[in-house]
């Protein structure tokens, strides 16, 4: 696995916290070099310096996946600088905490434009070097993309059109291969970023985010994943029993979800 991604580039979005560092740094140590990006310049710097230590290349660039043009300012980079990239990770993203009709359509169409139009965007301005070079795409989903949950209609909503999106293009070009990874509860700040209703941060650390799986156990286990050209890998803990429960037994995933705490 490790010649795999040695000497290879790895573009990462939202690589400043969270799931995003820890596969940065899982990557940086099979010898990939990589490209962070996001919207803190401080937090990327942190990260790449991580990833120098581990002996490869590490560059930082600020993106906002809500604002094209700054994708526009990447993607002009990558070329003026002759890159290549050989492996994508999709990671940036927001979640959402509030009841379906009490949150504004402001906050529908935020977290459809950073959890889907912005990787979209982005794939499609770098389609001429995907379609020449081939290119593995990996996008975080979440078990929310398989599945509806309560207080997080629009981040469901946002994680299902991902999945459409992606399984078609791999369907479509054989030099393009897509990774889905699904996890469930992972221990990061992902609950104390999520929206409320309004639009504002909650500041709200989730129990079951809190007692999470770990973010560098779900990073080994992605890596693996995409080394190995997985379609798909559920990660995570106990809570992912829910995926098979709704595939397969969807009346008992009902009588769960509704009773289980949203938190």
């Amino acid at each position: 696995m490790k010649l795999q991604f040695k000497d290879k580039t790895v573009l990462v979005t939202g690589g400043g916290s969270g799931i995003g560092e820890a596969m940065a740094y899982e990557y940086a140590k099979r010898g990939a070099h990589v490209i962070l990006t996001g919207r803190r310049m401080e937090t990327l710097e942190q990260v790449a310096e991580g990833c120098r230590a581990l002996g490869v290349k590490a560059w930082c660039k600020t993106v906002d996946m809500e604002q094209p043009a700054t994708i526009d300012e990447l993607v002009a980079w990558i070329y003026a600088e002759g890159h290549q990239i050989d492996f994508l990770l999709l990671n940036a993203g927001i979640s959402q905490r509030s009841l379906t009709l009490e949150t504004s359509i402001e906050v529908d169409r935020r977290l459809m434009e950073v959890n889907y139009f912005g990787g979209i965007y982005l794939v499609k301005a770098l389609k001429e070097m995907f379609l020449e070079r081939g290119v593995h795409i990996a996008l975080v989903s979440s078990v929310s993309g398989v599945f509806g949950f309560p207080v997080r209609s629009a981040y469901c909503a946002s994680k299902h059109a991902i999945h459409g999106f992606y399984e078609t293009i791999a369907l479509e070009y054989p030099q393009i291969k897509t990774t889905i990874l699904i996890p469930g509860r992972i221990h990061t700040d992902v609950s104390k970023n999520a929206l409320d209703g309004t639009g504002k941060a909650t500041g709200i650390m989730d129990p079951g985010q809190a007692n999470g799986y770990d973010v560098q156990k779900c990073a080994r286990v992605a890596l693996r994943a995409i080394a190995r050209c997985k379609h798909e890998k559920v990660i995570g803990g106990f809570d992912t029993i829910m995926v098979p429960f709704y595939r397969y037994i969807p009346w008992l995933f009902r009588l769960i979800a509704r009773n289980v705490s949203a938190r």
